[in-house]
């Protein structure tokens, strides 16, 4: 979930009757926006602990050019735009760690520093900044790295806890295995993260740990995760049904790859995701569903960047046209 979020809060100043009219959310509670953001710093710091475990301190290395990147970019381009900066509210802290969740460990330095540049002068700044943008921009970052770095995009190495006789040897990712070899990943090592992959994306226990504390604490709506992941092991398991031997089990659909970092930390970013009951749904679902037709049949192993991309353009038309009839309202005029 990247909350890159501008909205009024009924625990605000008094407007002394007034309307104030801002960008969605709008908070009917006492939290605010910084306070929102950092629950989700610290509800990805399992995922952190685990992509340092298994890879590394470049990981940790990793995170913080991309967090340093993301900050000094949000700052100069508010500073061009004549902006009050709001670097303090952490959404840009959400955006770099979430691109390097998104990208292998031995990725190049300076592909963390475009990426994070462009995820938020593009695809945050671009659209008028905190709480205007269309896609998620951690997301936008890492599809303009794939375009522009498809070879260092994906190219892999195994975690540190298989033992080598070298300090890095490439691998593919269960995916990649799934798709090019027709080989399946042990549940065990998918729920674990002992796989190589996203160093941020290979274990669902730390996201489910991190997932699970922001939903307790309210800040995503269930909706959301529970429709994507759904959605996935549904179409996932009519094929699994009609073929076994060809196609994966709807648990590795929803453990392999960035299923599960993408249902609790993108799929429910506030901005980027329908407000409307119905349109969570059918948001949810349909990029769920993209999700396997692209791994099943598409050139790539893994959909779930391009899904959720995908359905993110689409979410001015589903609040409009799921929008719930105001009390009281008639119909239109033919």
């Amino acid at each position: 979930m990247e909350n890159n979020t501008q909205g009024a809060t009924g625990a605000g100043p008094d407007t002394g009757g007034k309307f104030i009219v801002s960008s969605s959310p709008h908070f009917l509670t006492r939290d605010s926006i910084p306070g929102i953001m950092h629950s989700v710093v610290l509800a990805m710091v399992p995922a952190l602990a685990a992509s340092v475990y298994f890879f590394g301190l470049r990981a940790l290395l990793a995170v913080a050019v991309c967090v340093g990147a993301s900050l000094l970019t949000e700052y100069a381009m508010e500073k061009i735009r004549d902006k009050p900066l709001t670097l303090h509210d952490g959404s840009a802290i959400i955006t770099g760690v979430l691109l390097a969740f998104t990208l292998p460990p031995n990725f190049p330095v300076f592909g963390f520093i475009l990426g994070s540049a462009f995820a938020i002068g593009v695809g945050k700044q671009l659209f008028g900044g905190l709480g205007f943008n269309i896609f998620n921009p951690a997301l936008l970052g890492r599809a303009f790295l794939m375009a522009t770095y498809p070879v260092l995009t994906t190219t892999w190495v195994e975690p540190r806890t298989v033992a080598r006789a070298v300090d890095a040897v490439s691998a593919a990712t269960p995916l990649a295995m799934m798709k090019f070899e027709g080989k399946l990943t042990p549940l065990m090592d998918l729920f674990l993260g002992n796989v190589a992959g996203s160093m941020g994306e290979t274990s669902v226990l730390a996201i489910l740990i991190g997932g699970l504390y922001l939903r307790y604490k309210g800040y995503i709506n269930w909706k959301l995760p529970l429709g994507y992941l759904g959605s996935m092991a549904f179409f996932g398991g009519i094929f699994w049904l009609s073929n076994p031997a060809k196609y994966p089990s709807p648990l590795f659909h929803l453990m392999a790859g960035g299923a599960m970092l993408g249902a609790w930390f993108m799929v429910t970013d506030m901005v980027t995701s329908p407000v409307t009951p119905l349109g969570q749904w059918i948001f949810a679902v349909c990029a769920g569903l993209l999700a396997v037709v692209i791994r099943l049949f598409g050139g790539l192993p893994e959909g779930v960047m391009y899904s959720i991309l995908f359905m993110n353009a689409f979410v001015p038309l589903l609040n409009k046209h799921t929008r719930p009839r105001v009390f009281g309202e008639g119909a239109k005029a033919d």
